[in-house]
């Protein structure tokens, strides 16, 4: 059997996990836990789990704390209504990030995923499993911004560019700019290198909202939206550009 774990603070949703994972008839639910406090005193008292179910932002903090505090070799896979943390949630063992409200055949996607690891699973440390998982890189879909006392979600589809000022990130929409709890080392790691790249040490851009680009005297590129900065291309990032642009 597989000993698994479900962490998760709202009632409904871990039921509703529950019974998905009933499903597979390898898998045994052992605890469920709705805190961080919880889940670090369990975690510090309990043989750990091979698989965690985990929610991410819990009553009390975010579940990140109890890993931190109780480190595991267990695999996680993370359920959440954002991928605000999808960088974070890489560096803790995690296999898998799937996003509220779960689908079958996301789960099972996630489980099977699980299975291929299980041969080397007993001798499997933490530093093994961060090499199994960057094969598994994730992409950022969708950014969570603050404004004011309100939370909004903006796809990473309508962002043109996102740039630093200030020791701040920010992401530029046709409608405004946000500021993000992202730094752009991170987000190289996690936006689709497909649509995004890294002109400079300032600026990620987008390859949809891309107007013209000059080449003389250096490279400078026109979004359709943009802070009021001009974009250049750094002298020794201008062979990758090029490369990007052409796939």
């Amino acid at each position: 059997m597989i000993k698994t774990v479900i962490i998760e603070d709202e009632k409904p949703a871990s039921r509703k996990l529950e019974r998905m994972l009933s499903n597979f008839p390898e898998i045994e639910v052992v605890a469920k836990i709705e805190s961080v406090e919880e889940g670090v005193a369990w975690f510090s008292e309990n043989e750990h789990p091979q698989l965690i179910f985990s929610d991410i932002v819990l009553g009390d903090g975010l579940s990140f704390d109890i890993f931190e505090k109780t480190p595991t070799k267990g695999f996680i896979i993370y359920t959440t209504a954002f991928d605000q943390y999808t960088l974070k949630a890489f560096k803790l063992n995690s296999i898998d990030y799937l996003l509220k409200p779960i689908l079958e055949e996301d789960l099972s996607g996630a489980v099977e995923k699980f299975k291929s690891f299980i041969p080397a699973s007993n001798t499997t440390g933490s530093e093994d499993i961060k090499q199994l998982i960057r094969k598994e890189k994730s992409t950022l879909s969708r950014v969570l911004v603050k404004i004011g006392y309100n939370l909004k979600i903006v796809q990473t589809h309508e962002i043109s560019c996102f740039f630093s000022e200030n020791k701040i990130v920010y992401l530029q929409t046709a409608e405004r700019v946000y500021p993000s709890d992202f730094t752009l080392d991170e987000l190289e790691d996690i936006l689709d290198e497909k649509k995004f790249f890294r002109v400079n040490r300032q600026f990620i851009i987008n390859s949809d909202y891309i107007k013209n680009i000059h080449t003389s005297p250096y490279y400078k590129v026109d979004m359709e939206f943009q802070p009021q900065e001009e974009i250049t291309v750094s002298r020794d990032r201008v062979k990758d550009f090029k490369e990007w642009l052409v796939g």
